[in-house]
């Protein structure tokens, strides 16, 4: 007894035909199809080698071994398939703040109903944590051409109320506070903390500890544009360092 039935029958599966639809693919009929895939009568070889010619499959294959999903997908003959053995990785979804959804979020940010209709964005993240993305809308966390700009899109980690004092000076948070969400560097005081932006002509603002509704700390950052690495000051310095080696040869 061969493997033809089994085979055929897995076929279509992969395919996704129906016994109508690969009888007549063949000129057979759904009966005799039938009756193949149920081990009740073996094919013509005629038949055999127009099914596996017609799927790039080798008739010793084709019969001998039950192929298996996998192998079915590196023939030819435009095979797809339900992916049913393929186990797929679930990335988190990510609620997302939008500039257009900002100003409900300062007001909705505990509605649970509100975090559902937020768009997302998918990451492989610790589901057991909680992530926010915001994106930015200003210039505040720039400076010197550097820094976050609008459409960048900055997701941050749930700052539990008793891990905010813990968190170390100059960390990137966007926080809802006095009816705003603002994005910047934290700084703690004694009960206080100090937002500070980047851009030099922003003023920092001070809370009570206490009035931080939501905190959440900034992990990945996703740019429109590549970003610049390195710093100001040592480019400049190499440049000096080289215009030095420059003058150094000419006077030897």
């Amino acid at each position: 007894m061969s493997f033809f039935g089994k085979n055929i029958k897995k076929i279509r599966g992969v395919k996704g035909l129906s016994q109508q639809a690969f009888a007549e693919l063949f000129d057979l009929k759904r009966g005799t199809l039938g009756a193949y895939e149920e081990g009740r009568s073996e094919p013509k070889i005629e038949t055999i080698i127009k099914i596996a010619n017609h799927f790039s499959i080798q008739i010793d294959d084709i019969l001998t071994n039950e192929l298996t999903v996998n192998e079915l997908l590196k023939f030819k003959g435009d095979l797809t398939t339900y992916a049913e053995d393929v186990i797929r990785e679930q990335f988190t979804y990510i609620p997302c703040i939008t500039e257009n959804t900002a100003n409900d979020y300062v007001s909705l940010y505990d509605k649970e109903v509100f975090i559902k209709e937020l768009p997302t964005i998918q990451l492989p993240v610790n589901p057991a944590k909680e992530f926010r993305g915001y994106t930015v809308s200003n210039l505040e966390m720039t400076s010197h051409d550097r820094g976050f700009y609008p459409k960048d899109v900055v997701i941050g980690e749930n700052v539990p109320p008793d891990v905010m004092k813990k968190l170390n000076n100059g960390t990137l948070v966007f926080v809802i506070v006095d009816d705003k969400l603002i994005f910047r560097r934290l700084y703690i005081t004694k009960s206080n903390v100090v937002l500070r932006a980047d851009h030099k002509n922003i003023e920092d603002e001070e809370y009570p500890l206490s009035d931080i509704k939501e905190m959440w700390r900034v992990r990945y950052v996703f740019c429109k544009r590549i970003p610049e690495f390195g710093d100001h000051v040592e480019d400049k310095l190499l440049m000096i360092e080289q215009e030095l080696l420059k003058m150094k040869n000419k006077l030897g």
